[in-house]
């Protein structure tokens, strides 16, 4: 997940408004947003991505920053609506249309080898929380699938850069436990 020296290029293009730029940055990214907003919100993932492109779109001319950093604005506007999601879904409650309802309707742009590739990295990261307390989960997706540094993880979430590393330490460590003891039972 990273342009790499293209970054810059593609980000001035998106800035001065070409679409194939928004796409570029589009494609790289959301990905890892629908992943890391499914482990929290398996329900309104895609609804959420949405508003966090949204109030990306008319701020994109303004951000300044690398890659790293538009990737920490990224994920820090997706923990946000998060947070407001949860907010609002305590005070109102909804029923939402069952997935299998849309499963007949056709698609111009889901290839299968993606949907797949998606669904497995998706039920990877969703074992992989499902060991987890909700703060270290947060850590290890802020950490692993937005690929942020310490630094943007401590700043996102409120807590100091020694509180992640310490939670990432022990929440790998317990997967790491974990994992080992399934392959030895199995």
């Amino acid at each position: 997940m990273s342009l790499g020296t293209e970054f810059e290029s593609v980000l001035f293009a998106a800035q001065a408004g070409a679409e194939w730029a928004v796409d570029v940055l589009f494609r790289e990214y959301q990905p890892a947003l629908l992943r890391y907003l499914r482990a929290s919100e398996p329900r309104a993932a895609e609804d959420l991505a949405g508003e966090v492109w949204l109030a990306l779109a008319p701020k994109l001319a303004q951000f300044e920053g690398d890659e790293a950093g538009f990737r920490g604005w990224l994920f820090t506007v997706a923990r946000r609506r998060l947070m407001g999601y949860r907010r609002q879904a305590v005070r109102r409650r909804t029923a939402p249309v069952p997935g299998e309802h849309f499963h007949g309707l056709a698609s111009d742009d889901d290839p299968a080898a993606e949907g797949v590739a998606a669904l497995v990295a998706q039920q990877a990261i969703d074992r992989l929380v499902a060991q987890l307390s909700e703060e270290q989960a947060e850590v290890i997706l802020l950490r692993v699938v937005a690929d942020l540094p310490v630094a943007e993880v401590a700043r996102i979430t409120g807590r100091t850069a020694g509180a992640v590393r310490v939670m990432q330490h022990r929440a790998l460590r317990k997967l790491a436990e974990i994992f080992s003891e399934e392959v030895v039972t199995q």
